[in-house]
């Protein structure tokens, strides 16, 4: 399998280190709610996970928390809660949330504020190394140690100024230098170091999370295009730095940004549309679809519209997978349509091309279906390949127990318009539609959506 590699900007085989693939994904932060864009950044690494064991090879997943930072603290004094209440209460929503996408859960999902002790021990390294220093309670990492630091983001060190989250204050020797411990403020959370009391900084939590449940060097590391730089950049720096081991991860993915707009989807800008908001109105298999029907690397823009398509896309899948074969004829040979599917999942994992060859099939399927070709063995892989992407091919709760007889009046319909009983076929379709049913017929047979 070739992945696009951020670190060398091409893309490259990935070649795990053991028998078991690592992977690390960066999570959220919880002082609010999850967006669409956190549930694309899932749906993709969640996709990337159940390939890899599908090939046959075993992952081991960490995603991690940033229950501690400026914004935790923020939204905790806002709502009038201890910071890590407003942590619990957000991550308990998350995780429902991704179980309601159909996401798998990680191996392991560490928070920074557990993780305190293997924190502290990686700055002492740093310090003891002269990768870092402190300053007035606070402890700095020398990016200019790093003679390689602007490799993942592709930066000239020269060029380059301090972005957010990168304090600038007179306590640095340089003001690239980024934080690896911060000295409590008045009214803030604290732990104690030997640098006096106070929490980490945001990059580093990451790598000591990553060396404690993964080891030193991974074979993935993801998240966001938004987090290259400079949280991957200085996390990758940071991690080096302590062990001495290159490469920290043999391949950096990053998913593309969804947009609302013309503006990246950002909880700190208030731009944005809830993974809840989302699906009260759409389903799992909707949504996934619609952020698989782009390449993972590719912007992205959510509207009810684009989302509301991938509904009837889904009732296209359904159909296929469950209408019942209706002759014994030849079966249906569904092995290019599979070959296909694996050549674009190997292929930079390539949603796009790979759905493409499960909607030949269901094309394929009905076709056979009507020509009295057997069409089991196809619906076994298309359940297979669909299942790969996550896809769980169920109706909408919504629905209630209405949809498979729905489904049996729309297979009824479709025999006798084969009969030419064009009279009682619309007749059917009219009832449906004052039963505020639509129907949609497409070349790879009928689907319904209620209006």
């Amino acid at each position: 399998m070739k992945l696009y590699n951020t670190l060398s900007g091409q893309s490259e085989d990935l070649n795990p280190t053991g028998d078991t693939v690592t992977m690390y994904v960066c999570g959220i932060t919880p002082y609010s709610t999850a967006h669409v864009g956190h549930a694309m950044r899932a749906v993709v690494f969640d996709v990337l996970r159940r390939y890899i064991q599908h090939t046959g090879l075993s992952v081991r997943h960490v995603e991690n928390f940033t229950d501690i930072d400026d914004k935790m603290i923020d939204g905790a004094a806002k709502a009038g809660i201890p910071v890590s209440e407003l942590a619990e209460s957000n991550i308990v929503t998350y995780l429902s949330e991704m179980d309601h996408l159909n996401i798998l859960r990680a191996d392991e999902y560490p928070r920074a504020t557990s993780e305190i002790d293997k924190i502290v021990e990686m700055i002492a390294g740093l310090v003891e190394k002269d990768y870092a220093y402190a300053s007035g309670g606070d402890v700095y990492f020398r990016v200019r140690a790093d003679e390689d630091y602007g490799k993942l983001s592709h930066r000239d060190i020269d060029k380059l100024l301090s972005g957010a989250r990168v304090a600038v204050n007179e306590e640095k020797e340089d003001a690239l230098d980024f934080a690896l411990w911060k000295s409590q403020k008045p009214g803030e959370p604290a732990w104690e170091s030997p640098w006096g009391p106070g929490r980490p900084g945001w990059h580093i939590e990451c790598s000591a999370m990553a060396l404690e449940y993964l080891g030193e060097t991974i074979d993935i590391h993801g998240g966001g295009q938004d987090l290259v730089f400079p949280h991957h950049e200085n996390e990758l720096a940071q991690s080096e730095s302590f062990t001495g081991k290159v490469p920290f991860a043999g391949h950096w993915v990053h998913n593309g940004l969804v947009r609302l707009g013309e503006d990246k989807m950002s909880k700190s800008l208030g731009n944005m549309v809830t993974i809840g908001q989302a699906l009260e109105t759409h389903s799992c298999d909707a949504l996934r679809l619609f952020f698989l029907s782009s390449h993972y690397r590719a912007p992205l823009t959510y509207t009810e519209e684009n989302v509301a398509a991938q509904e009837r896309a889904a009732e296209r899948l359904r159909s296929a997978a469950t209408v019942p074969e209706l002759g014994d004829g030849d079966a249906l040979d569904a092995t290019t349509h599979k070959a296909r599917f694996h050549a674009a999942m190997e292929d930079d994992l390539n949603t796009p091309q790979a759905l493409a060859a499960i909607f030949d099939l269901v094309r394929d399927i009905h076709r056979s279906r009507d020509e009295g070709r057997r069409v089991a063995d196809a619906q076994r892989t298309l359940l297979d390949l669909t299942g790969v992407l996550g896809l769980t091919l169920e109706k909408r709760s919504a629905d209630g127990d209405a949809g498979p007889f729905i489904d049996l009046l729309i297979d009824i319909r479709r025999l006798l318009r084969s009969a030419k009983q064009f009279d009682i076929a619309d007749g059917i379709r009219d009832r449906l539609v004052d039963l505020d049913v639509q129907l949609e017929d497409t070349p790879d047979g009928t689907v319904w959506k209620r209006k």
